[in-house]
């Protein structure tokens, strides 16, 4: 990656003579304290790999999901795989980058392990689609480019890396299809580079083209702080997004901490080891040009048409950030709440088929807070339960009618995450319908005075959580059924004599 740089490629409809003009930032277009630059390299959703019919699945026994061509046997040809390339305009044009007009891939000639023909075929000189951006809480993550590749085997040390006496190799993974997103540097905070791959796999899930439970999503970042001049750092190969967030966080202060202690900080790679939580120095940064870049022969130039986005473009759904502009405007939900029921597309079709029958705001709120906590609490996803919509709609329609109390509407939701049933019936068949007999509620409210006099007392003596003491046995011995807020007014009425 040439950080913060812009290519002005000049081309013909061949594959010739093309020319690359980098123009780098200087350290006096930053202005932040921190500047990072992301890029995520997202496997595909595809069922064989990026240019052979191996498939991306299946057999996990070492070195059985191979051929000659993933392998890189001498005379073997590529062949590109036409859903990766439609998978990767959908993401272009989700993320509004610019389209080129053709598909070209390049060699990146390296001498390592993990790719046996020496070179990895990825693209260099025209990416599938430059500029586009991500919408984070704080501000607009510009990105650089988006463009296709095939993935190296993986490499595996037994023990750590660094004490290693050897490495097994796998070339299951070699050509799987993956894009890679590079951002500009624009991140100006560890949180903030989280937050972006968040928003970024939310956008892959809604358009499906990547699998969180099946597909690799690895981040390389460049760290650079103002201390130093912007003099940056790479850090190589982070999964999970809790551990990038970690990594970064360690990097800027590594970093802070050298320069305080009167050294340079180097232009290289490091890795990040999540064992010591440390990063360590890999190699010596490379440049672009060391990779020797040239055109692939062996795999013809593809035209990116303009029937196929048009065709692509109708396949793309309504995005989270769109959902979310949607439901506050429609449904009038918060949105804090709206970002929430759009957080899994599964959460977000199913309060829209509950709102359009029920109280969206309660929906919302029950959804959120005592859905999402059930599902929790039994290790379990939305797209694993076994009631919905109808059950839902009964459920919130009875909270908001008042005819059950919302702890029994809690209770009820632990019962429906393990079988459905109508919790209309469920509440006609246990008398659980809220009491409203205000003669009968006062009777209780007495009785849990008459039978914890030290309660009372301690109110009296200004202990205010003493008499939420006294509203929790009136609510077990209504078993739930009374109102809360009934029966907090009517305790306050008999307790101050009022």
């Amino acid at each position: 990656m040439v950080y913060g740089s812009q290519f002005t490629v000049h081309s013909k409809k061949s594959s010739e003579n093309f020319t690359v003009n980098s123009k780098l930032q200087t350290p006096n277009q930053f202005t932040s304290e921190v500047v990072i630059g992301i890029e995520c390299h997202v496997e595909l959703d595809t069922k064989t790999k990026l240019f052979c019919s191996c498939s991306t699945k299946g057999n996990e026994n070492p070195n059985t999901r191979v051929c000659p061509i993933c392998l890189g046997h001498p005379g073997s040809k590529p062949v590109m795989n036409k859903k990766a390339f439609d998978y990767a305009i959908k993401l272009c044009m989700a993320l509004c980058c610019k389209l080129d007009t053709e598909l070209i891939f390049s060699r990146k000639s390296y001498f390592y392990p993990d790719m046996s023909k020496n070179y990895q075929i990825t693209q260099f000189e025209r990416p599938l689609g430059v500029g586009g951006h991500i919408k984070t809480t704080e501000k607009l993550i510009k990105l650089k480019r988006i463009h296709l590749e095939e993935d190296p085997a993986s490499i595996t040390y037994p023990g750590e890396m660094y004490s290693s006496n050897y490495s097994l190799l796998d070339y299951n993974r070699a050509g799987n299809p993956l894009v890679e997103i590079v951002t500009e540097p624009d991140i100006e905070s560890p949180k903030q580079a989280r937050e972006f791959l968040n928003k970024l796999i939310l956008i892959l899930s809604y358009l499906k083209i990547f699998d969180i439970n099946t597909c690799i999503i690895k981040a390389d970042a460049n760290v650079s702080v103002k201390e130093s001049g912007y003099s940056r750092v790479e850090i190589k190969n982070i999964t999970g997004f809790k551990e990038l967030e970690r990594a970064l966080v360690y990097e800027v202060t590594r970093q802070k901490a050298l320069i305080k202690a009167g050294r340079k900080i180097e232009r290289e790679t490091r890795s990040w080891d999540s064992i010591s939580k440390t990063t360590k120095k890999l190699r010596t940064k490379e440049t672009e040009e060391d990779y020797g870049y040239i055109i692939d022969p062996d795999l013809c130039i593809v035209d990116v048409t303009k029937k196929l986005t048009e065709d692509l473009k109708k396949e793309i759904p309504e995005l989270a950030h769109q959902k979310v502009e949607r439901f506050i405007k429609t449904y009038k939900i918060d949105p804090v709440d709206a970002e929430v029921m759009v957080s899994e597309i599964e959460l977000a079709d199913l309060f829209e088929k509950v709102s359009k029958k029920a109280n969206p705001a309660l929906t919302a709120k029950w959804l959120r807070r005592e859905l999402l906590r059930v599902l929790n609490y039994n290790n379990t996803t939305i797209k694993n339960i076994k009631f919905g919509e109808k059950e839902l709609t009964e459920l919130i329609t009875l909270v908001d009618k008042k005819t059950i109390t919302e702890s029994t509407a809690q209770k009820i939701m632990e019962e429906l995450i393990q079988k459905p049933f109508s919790p209309k019936e469920y509440v006609e068949k246990n008398k659980l319908a809220q009491l409203s007999n205000q003669a009968e509620i006062e009777d209780f409210c007495k009785q849990a005075i008459k039978e914890n006099p030290k309660a009372l007392q301690d109110y009296k003596n200004g202990e205010e959580k003493a008499l939420q003491y006294l509203i929790g046995q009136v609510m077990k011995l209504t078993k739930g059924k009374a109102s809360p807020e009934v029966v907090n007014r009517m305790i306050r009425g008999l307790v101050d004599g009022k």
